[in-house]
């Protein structure tokens, strides 16, 4: 997933995700709101045991 934050207007600051873009009152809450994407994202996920099953 490819995630830019770039300035739109005068303290209007917009995050895209791909063709997907949340739009923020600062820099500073866009980059936050990266972050906690971006950790999200890497962060380990475990299937509910049902599904795990069914993989394997």
């Amino acid at each position: 997933m490819k995630i830019l934050i770039k300035e739109v207007a005068r303290s209007q600051w917009q995050v895209r995700l791909d063709q997907h873009a949340v739009t923020f009152r600062s820099e500073a809450e866009a980059r936050a709101f990266t972050r906690t994407l971006e950790a999200r994202l890497h962060a380990l996920h475990q299937f509910p045991d049902q599904q795990q099953r069914a993989a394997g």
